[in-house]
């Protein structure tokens, strides 16, 4: 999200609407979605064409896909019924009953009660509100009637279920919160014969901002003691504010807030301790963190509801180093003399008194020395992962890079490939990484980003190309890099492992190449073919880049700046590679994550878009041209042969699934 770098983009035919939120199923890491109402898709991340993608067509509307962590994916109709996702695939197009002809679905979430899916959603009639709970591994339902409110009704609705009891929360138009309590019941004869029940409320909140009534649009649920509410403030002869607010509904009180000046779309999603709302024209992820409710901290929070700006409960920006540091050297002195009473208590209960807190870290990473730095960080290391603990190693790689840049003496690589190579890291956690070791030319550290990082900005990724290809051969042979993925193929000097091979191979040889272009091919053709244009070492740093994600858009502008030399030198490293694959039938080079065929020629048509013109124009790129132009020609005439064979072959498969196993014969097929 820090870089805007999409990860994966699917689109639906023209004409095609996705009627319902995508959601991706926990159990088996596959998107669902469903397009016009009844046409469910179903994919994984490394499909890339939706319309190939599994398709049922239902017998009813769908209003929502729900998915749980481990309860599997549960399917909302328009008409109440409810199926899980694979009694649904069973039999697609089974009957769905109508549970609610006269009333339309305004809301619905589902949860887990100990092994048990549970879903629940309200539904809307004239001026009457309706809340069904279904257990749909039971088919048990139960249906109320929401108690009415005079001169306002609901806009949105959010639940949780606590020790079997599902607390319903409900925001109304006249600026307030209520709560509505329904016990999950066991289903009896008796149940089942009772009259639709009333659901009464009581007040929860009442929305106020600095003395102004707040006109809340969304709501999410924290904790079982605070809820977030995304509204606007009036502001008369302006724009009404919007504002994120949090409150404590135990205390009933704001616990903080967030003026929001570009507007929202009045949507706000909370997942995994982060919101996600839309603030202007971009999504804003904000970190949150749910601390204790404690009537001390409320009532604080109620006495200075006028100034909001500081919060601890929220972490509204991502501060740079420089200002966290700078506010914990303000509380350096009370963190020591708190952690000087507590040490006696810790020493006998944890037995950790030696390893610093992540503020105390920060701070000693400013001048400490690289010895001090290694063991601190390596008992950081070896604490169990966690979220928290993947942010605060981000947080202490980013002190350790802003340190490098200010002293170019001081750069622990040893420590930084340590890290990056045990932990999760991404490129947004640590954004300064790769371009300090692009500035201390440790291109093994790149090397190892490029492996692991899912998110390399363009622009980065074209530094380290561009840094590689420069770089001599020479010097390379003294880098220590991971070769796992170019020396079972790469030609060495004492060409042991080129195995030479007269079989036709993926419609390629001497012989053909020649025929089909009327031509002869040069002495520098063969050469090109045999081996490879750089070094073993430079092969594996090549490599990293070809399997780094990037967008086609981002990366061509960066591409044209390529010197034209590097542009030749790359190129003919990837025709190499090119024909390397074509000369397996399985087009697969050996080696551990060695470049793939796709990723070759996309690169290859990606340089020589971005580079046409000056390859056109450099006599020492005409035969590279000419040889590459070949040998696709070569290839494009054989597959061409193949498809006029495809028709015969398959003749051939329908007749052995007609002719009878047990029966000897001989047969003369003639293919014309």
């Amino acid at each position: 999200i820090s870089d805007q770098k999409p990860l994966g983009c699917w689109s639906v035919k023209h004409g095609q609407i996705l009627t319902c939120p995508v959601v991706c199923n926990f159990e088996t890491h596959e998107y669902i979605a469903v397009h016009d109402d009844k046409v469910l898709r179903i994919w994984k991340n490394e499909d890339l064409n939706l319309d190939k993608a599994f398709k049922a067509t239902l017998s009813a509307d769908v209003y929502r896909i729900h998915s749980l962590p481990q309860g599997g994916a549960l399917v909302l109709f328009r008409g109440g019924g409810v199926r899980s996702l694979d009694v649904l695939l069973e039999a697609p197009q089974q009957e769905i009953e109508n549970l609610i002809s006269a009333e339309t679905i305004r809301w619905s979430g589902a949860f887990m009660e100990g092994q048990e899916p549970v879903l629940i959603f309200t539904t809307q009639k004239d001026k009457d509100f309706f809340v069904y709970v279904q257990k749909p591994k039971l088919n048990s339902l139960h249906k109320y009637k929401l108690e009415q409110q005079k001169l306002a009704r609901p806009l949105c609705f959010t639940a949780h279920i606590t020790n079997q009891t599902v607390t319903l929360l409900c925001l109304y138009t006249n600026h307030c919160v209520y709560q509505v309590l329904i016990p999950l019941q066991q289903d009896t004869e008796e149940e089942e014969e009772k009259e639709e029940e009333i659901l009464s409320k009581s007040l929860l909140l009442k929305l106020s901002v600095s003395g102004a009534a707040l006109k809340g649009t969304s709501l999410v649920v924290l904790d079982k003691d605070h809820i977030a509410v995304l509204g606007n403030v009036p502001d008369p002869g302006r724009k009404p504010k919007e504002f994120l607010t949090i409150w404590n509904t135990k205390f009933q009180t704001l616990q903080t807030c967030k003026d929001l000046p570009q507007g929202t779309s009045g949507q706000l999603w909370c997942y995994e301790e982060k919101f996600f709302l839309i603030h202007g024209k971009v999504l804003t992820v904000i970190m949150y963190k749910c601390e204790t409710s404690s009537l001390a901290a409320a009532v604080g929070k109620l006495k200075d509801s006028q100034s909001l700006d500081v919060s601890s409960f929220v972490n509204w920006n991502t501060l740079e180093e420089e200002e966290l540091v700078a506010s914990l050297e303000s509380q350096e002195s009370v963190a020591l003399k708190a952690e000087s009473r507590m040490n006696l208590r810790s020493n006998r209960s944890t037995g950790r008194s030696g390893s610093l807190s992540v503020e105390q870290l920060l701070i000693r990473l400013k001048d400490t020395s690289n010895y001090v730095v290694e063991i601190e960080l390596k008992k950081l290391i070896a604490r169990a992962p966690t979220l928290d603990l993947q942010a605060a190693i981000g947080c202490v790689v980013t002190a350790l890079t802003d340190r490098c840049k200010k002293n170019p003496k001081f750069y622990p690589q040893s420590l930084l490939q340590e890290i990056v190579e045990t932990r999760d890291l991404s490129y947004s956690l640590c954004p300064d990484l790769m371009a300090v070791a692009l500035e201390q030319k440790d291109l093994q550290l790149l090397q190892i980003c490029l492996e692991r990082f899912p998110d390399i900005p363009e622009e980065i990724t074209y530094a380290c190309l561009k840094a590689f290809l420069s770089t001599s051969e020479d010097h390379l042979k003294s880098v220590d890099v991971n070769l796992d993925s170019a020396i079972c193929y790469v030609d060495v000097e004492c060409n042991d492992m080129e195995v030479k091979t007269e079989i036709l191979e993926n419609g390629f040889s001497e012989e053909m190449d020649q025929d089909m272009c009327d031509t002869k091919i040069p002495k520098e053709r063969q050469s090109d073919g045999e081996s490879c244009p750089v070094g073993l070492q430079k092969a594996a740093l090549l490599n990293a880049v070809l399997h780094s994600p990037y967008t086609e858009t981002f990366l061509l502008p960066h591409l044209k700046n390529l010197p034209a030399q590097q542009a030749i030198l790359f190129l003919r490293y990837l025709y190499y590679l090119y024909v390397k694959c074509s000369e397996k039938v399985n087009t697969t080079l050996p080696g551990i994550r060695s470049p793939t065929i796709n990723q070759i020629m996309d690169w290859m048509c990606l340089l020589l878009d971005a580079q046409f013109t000056v390859m056109v124009m450099l006599p020492e790129a005409k035969d590279l041209l000419s040889n590459l132009h070949k040998f696709v020609r070569a290839q494009v005439r054989f597959y061409s042969e193949l498809n006029k064979i495809e028709g015969s072959l398959r003749e051939l498969q329908r007749l052995n699934h007609l002719r009878e196993s047990q029966t000897y014969s001989i047969e003369v097929l003639e293919i014309v």
